[in-house]
């Protein structure tokens, strides 16, 4: 079988079935919290122990100086939440204390601002097993205890990221609030390529945008400070998900949280990005849409007050540099909904040369629903981003059949469907001199899977961007999505706008939307 995006994981695939049989009767929604505080805990004190004995070795040093460790960009640790400490009180009945008093010392540290209010304190609490406390501190102790320092920080890294994977598998609808799957994150960011420059996520959830680019970015000889990352998350637990996330991948960031959002607290109001990358909540009605209706973001037409995906997209415009691309996971009815507005905001954005590309992806690729997605590439500039002219023309790309089933209901992409999807696009964006210094033959269309079309193509179509208008998809039956799958999607949508009290009309219409007959 072709290799999957996430490489060889066996060693963190093997760490996260032991963690998750010490779980017990826990739900995997306490229980990540647990582990993942755990993990963020070894990191910082693996990372802290590798400076000490350095610094102890140095005669003109000083190892108990939390100065030395600040301008290393290294957390300072105290003895009392030092991981051997720890590990040497894992049997002890009050090892939950002792977790809980490590993180308040780690936090209180004048050196560790950007941790204040992250780190969980609630080890302690009566209900929490304190034998599979100990337990997991011992399983986390093998963590690259025989590797180098900076390979066991990597080791770190992926544990933390594979553990948030599977706590959002185990969660499922749940989940999906907090983790974009990897496989459609990578596919983003090997279609934008955000080698340097400033890169912004508003719903940034855990952090795995960033964690990507940062990837993207070394794999391709680059190096990480040649850009800088700025989050929004209106999720405080999931913001502190995220903070412990990047710092355990060594991601200097500046990630906000606010409980109003991005829409009425732009945390970043001045800020534009060179690249945008967001998997926005689909479909959400109570975003408070009815306050914001002047609002300077709406250059394409007010979003309705009942779906906020035409309010993501111009937000995101909005923070776009002047030569920014932007990529953003939404629901597939944004690329057809006719209804309150949506397909004039959508026709205005086309007018306006600002849709790059557009990706049907397949279904059950996500946590939170089995119903099909889609990627929608927007460009400030089609004319002056680094590549050839574009204007007037849009690259549609259907890769509905691709990917392979994980499991009996999720979904995964292998790393040549996402060079296939990003290939496609950077042939098709070149320019001629950029062709023939990768080897590229010039682009032409494939039926069925990709084609470039005109304004005036999109135009005859109503503005509509489903790809299978385009390229010429297989049936709906073949998207990867069951007919029990989209039933039972069509049944919560029904509910959901039957709650809203919308006239019929509209509901059948985003019925229909969803379903997407091609």
């Amino acid at each position: 079988m072709a290799k999957e995006v996430n490489g060889d994981l066996s060693f963190t695939a093997e760490l996260f079935k032991a963690a998750d049989k010490l779980r017990g009767n826990l739900e995997p929604s306490e229980y990540k919290h647990v582990a993942l505080g755990l993990i963020f805990l070894k990191y910082i004190s693996d990372a802290f122990e590798g400076l000490h004995a350095t610094l102890e070795a140095d005669e003109y040093a000083d190892a108990e100086d939390p100065e030395e460790y600040l301008a290393e960009n290294v957390f300072w640790v105290p003895k009392e939440a030092r991981w051997s400490f720890l590990q040497a009180n894992a049997k002890r009945p009050e090892i939950g204390k002792l977790i809980d008093e490590a993180m308040e010392a780690i936090e209180k540290a004048p050196s560790n601002e950007g941790l204040k209010g992250v780190l969980p304190k609630n080890y302690a609490r009566p209900t929490l097993n304190k034998t599979m406390l100990g337990e997991l501190i011992d399983l986390f102790s093998n963590i690259g205890m025989h590797d180098s320092n900076d390979k066991a920080k990597d080791l770190l890294g992926r544990a933390y990221e594979y553990f948030l994977s599977g706590f959002a598998s185990s969660e499922g609808k749940r989940g999906g609030e907090f983790f974009t799957p990897r496989s459609v994150v990578r596919t983003l960011v090997e279609i934008l390529e955000p080698y340097k420059g400033r890169v912004y996520d508003p719903c940034c959830g855990s952090g795995g945008m960033f964690v990507q680019s940062e990837k993207f970015i070394e794999e391709h000889g680059g190096r990480r400070n040649d850009i800088a990352v700025y989050g929004q998350e209106i999720n405080h637990t999931t913001w502190r998900l995220a903070k412990m996330n990047l710092a355990v991948q060594g991601i200097d960031t500046d990630i906000r949280w606010n409980n109003e959002g991005s829409f009425h607290r732009d945390e970043f109001q001045d800020l534009k990005a060179d690249f945008i990358l967001a998997n926005p909540p689909f479909n959400i009605s109570d975003w408070g849409g009815d306050r914001l209706a002047d609002d300077a973001r709406w250059k394409f037409g007010t979003p309705p007050k009942g779906n906020a995906n035409f309010g993501w997209l111009q937000h995101i415009l909005h923070h776009l540099a002047p030569r920014g691309t932007a990529g953003v996971v939404l629901a597939n009815g944004s690329m057809s909904s006719q209804q309150s507005g949506e397909g004039d905001i959508r026709k205005a954005m086309i007018e306006a040369d600002q849709v790059d590309c557009m990706v049907a992806l397949p279904g059950q690729l996500f946590f939170s629903t089995p119903i099909p997605a889609c990627l929608w590439i927007l460009a400030r500039d089609k004319s002056a981003n680094g590549h050839r002219d574009r204007r007037g023309e849009i690259l549609f790309i259907d890769a509905r059949k691709l990917g392979f089933m994980v499991d009996r209901v999720r979904r995964e992409f292998t790393v040549e469907d996402i060079e296939k999807i990003a290939g496609a696009y950077h042939r098709w964006r070149a320019k001629p001199e950029t062709r023939a210094k990768n080897g590229w033959a010039d682009y032409q269309d494939e039926p069925g899977f990709y084609k470039a079309a005109t304004l005036e193509e999109v135009r005859s179509h109503g503005h509509v961007l489903t790809p299978g208008r385009y390229v010429g998809a297989a049936d709906a039956e073949d998207d990867g999505t069951s007919f029990a799958e989209k039933f039972e999607g069509l049944k919560e949508t029904l509910a959901a706008q039957f709650a809203e009290g919308r006239v019929l009309e509209d509901r059948i219409v985003k019925l229909l939307d969803m379903v997407d007959f091609q």
